[in-house]
């Protein structure tokens, strides 16, 4: 969800988009933790030195957020995940599967990323955690999207009556709410006028 809520808005006015530049990528990843420092750095240097090909992995990521972002919206909607967005997000998971491997994680085997310098790194964990994401799906998890003004940000509704609304209630539901009191009070304001 945090990926396909890189763009700011979604509706009447589309963006900004928060992914301007690789090493936006590669700080949203971070903070999402599907890199470390080292990997951070790596591909970091890697872009540097390969800015084209760096430029070429950020517009798949795009292409693959986007993707994302309609087979979300289709959960959320109860709809089928459009064909065209599951093909991206399987080609995706094709090209990541490669880049995993079992390894010794004290008495267990645990799977591990194999491809910390390639600059499509992020773009092939973000489509492996899709994938897991979207196979998981069961009847009681609610992902819905934000029904506040040109917002469209996707979230999972855990509140106990699965009605919540808006992405978060201090800055979309607000927003809603204020304006709401303002058309009542408008209303409220125009003059009686008698035939």
């Amino acid at each position: 969800m945090d990926f396909v809520n890189t763009v700011d808005a979604r509706r009447d006015v589309w963006g900004p988009d928060l992914l301007q530049t690789y090493a936006d990528l590669v700080v949203w990843a971070g903070r999402a933790d599907l890199i470390d420092v080292d990997e951070a750095r790596a591909l970091l240097a890697e872009a540097s030195a390969r800015p084209l090909l760096a430029e070429a992995a950020l517009e798949k990521a795009k292409i693959l957020r986007e993707a994302v972002y309609a087979a979300l919206q289709a959960e959320a909607a109860g709809a089928r995940v459009p064909d065209d967005a599951l093909q991206i997000v399987r080609d995706t998971v094709a090209l990541a599967l490669p880049k995993r491997s079992l390894f010794p994680s004290g008495d267990r085997l645990a799977w591990q990323w194999t491809d910390a310098a390639s600059l499509n790194t992020i773009g092939h964990r973000v489509a492996f955690e899709t994938a897991e994401f979207l196979v998981s799906r069961n009847d009681r998890r609610r992902v819905r999207e934000c029904t506040g003004p040109n917002c469209g940000w996707l979230f999972i509704d855990t509140s106990r009556g699965g009605r919540r609304r808006w992405c978060s209630d201090e800055s979309c539901g607000t927003r809603s709410r204020v304006r709401r009191f303002r058309a009542k009070a408008a209303g409220n304001m125009a003059p009686n006028r008698k035939n």
